[in-house]
């Protein structure tokens, strides 16, 4: 479908009607297991040499689409679905480095993925070394022999910055390493990585994806733009693989060989696997991704708007609002949008947010974002709570930030909302 546009992808992508039944939806094929015709047929599978389905922890029909339909989408040459975006990361990281490796990062980070770099993959003795986005130099210091990659976020988690992708691809490409990015936050419909040097992308389908806060999943795509046997740092995909027939990963399977190395390795070794229901309903918020995103794109934009005339505002962060750092970034990048994430200061401090995060009644005190309903949070008590204060300083996370993930409800109701629970708050 490379012919079609990104609208009629994210309807059509990766599916075709099911061939023994004709039926138009995609099917949730519930099973564990799949019968092989013959010895012969199940030797191949095993062997890589036949394309099909073995074991739903590798994969599944319904879950098959879901990869090929992102894939697509993102402009990738294969993706492997997980049960989580946090898996999603896991299982980049694990397949691509081992224990005395090391990964840069940005500082910027996502309060969990903060968690999981820097505490559990420590514990695997594999080391993430974080660098300021805003300053792309500071990663030609960190490059070593044991370097194996870039990370970022397209958008950063609360925080709304947007590097420089293609300066950091270029000093990344340099030196031999993948640029990976997470992309949840715009999604490929207000941006695509691709387009500006990333070779890996991971999402939390959960969120935007997905669109409706029923399903958890998460997603990595590769793009296939990295030469994982020319960089010569990455002898895992260029010698024999012991545990899967001596399988050399970059000969064999060339611009998909991440995408083969995540399944057949990380997923049937560690088991993250996303399950068929979840594949399907993830697909039902797949088919309106653009309708979704640009109206969360509008309503984002009168929020913002409103926000920063309200007398109970210190800031507003929207990387779109003239004056912001990342407003220029954000023009070059996402000319669609930045998407629906934004964040504001509460006058009154702590006492005020309090009252605020309590007070609303349409919008949803929880931790989530990406969902149809206006979702609000306080990340310094709940997604970044684990956090020192230096770590939530370079994280751009404030006591008295407030970061709301703006829904499809109708703007006015929403802005009645909030301004009902300012009234509460300026009470408190």
């Amino acid at each position: 479908m490379s012919k079609h546009r990104i609208e009629t992808i994210a309807v059509h992508g990766g599916q075709t009607p099911d061939p023994v039944t004709g039926a138009r939806a995609v099917p949730i094929y519930q099973t564990t297991a799949y019968k092989f015709r013959d010895a012969d047929h199940a030797v191949k599978l095993f062997d890589l040499e036949e394309a099909g389905y073995i074991y739903t922890r590798l994969n599944n029909p319904t879950v098959e689409v879901l990869e090929n339909r992102i894939a697509m989408l993102e402009g990738g040459t294969g993706a492997v679905a997980a049960s989580s975006g946090q898996f999603a990361e896991f299982m980049v990281f694990s397949t691509i480095a081992e224990a005395g490796d090391e990964i840069i990062t940005t500082n910027r980070l996502y309060g969990g993925t903060n968690n999981l770099f820097f505490h559990t993959f420590k514990k695997l003795g594999i080391t993430f070394r974080p660098f300021d986005q805003n300053n792309p130099d500071e990663i030609k210091s960190l490059i070593n022999e044991k370097t194996k990659a870039v990370y970022l976020e397209t958008v950063a988690n609360p925080g709304n910055d947007i590097a420089d992708f293609e300066t950091i691809a270029k000093i990344t490409h340099e030196n031999g390493l993948p640029l990976v990015i997470d992309n949840t936050y715009p999604t490929p419909f207000l941006c695509r990585p691709k387009d500006f040097g990333a070779d890996v992308v991971v999402h939390s389908v959960t969120k935007f994806l997905g669109g409706h806060g029923n399903s958890m999943g998460g997603v990595a795509v590769d793009l296939g733009t990295f030469d994982w046997a020319k960089s010569g740092r990455f002898p895992s995909f260029t010698t024999p693989d012991p545990s899967y027939h001596g399988i050399v990963y970059a000969e064999r399977f060339g611009n998909m060989a991440l995408a083969v190395k995540m399944r057949v390795q990380t997923m049937r070794d560690i088991g993250g696997c996303m399950s068929p229901m979840n594949a399907f309903l993830l697909l039902q918020g797949l088919e309106t991704l653009h309708v979704r995103m640009e109206r969360h794109v509008e309503n984002a934009r009168k929020l913002a708007d409103y926000l920063q005339k309200s007398d109970m505002v210190d800031w507003v962060n929207f990387p779109e609002l003239e004056g912001n750092p990342n407003c220029e970034r954000a023009k070059k990048y996402m000319p669609k949008g930045t998407g629906a994430m934004l964040s504001f200061g509460i006058k009154g401090g702590q006492q005020a947010g309090k009252a605020f995060i309590e007070g609303v009644e349409l919008a949803t005190h929880l931790t989530n974002l990406g969902d149809t309903r206006t979702l609000v949070t306080h990340p310094a008590s709940t997604t970044h709570r684990q956090l020192n204060a230096e770590q939530k300083a370079k994280a751009g996370i404030t006591d008295g930030l407030i970061r709301l993930s703006v829904g499809i409800e109708h703007i006015d109701d929403i802005i009645a909302d909030i301004e009902q629970a300012f009234a509460k708050a300026k009470k408190a």
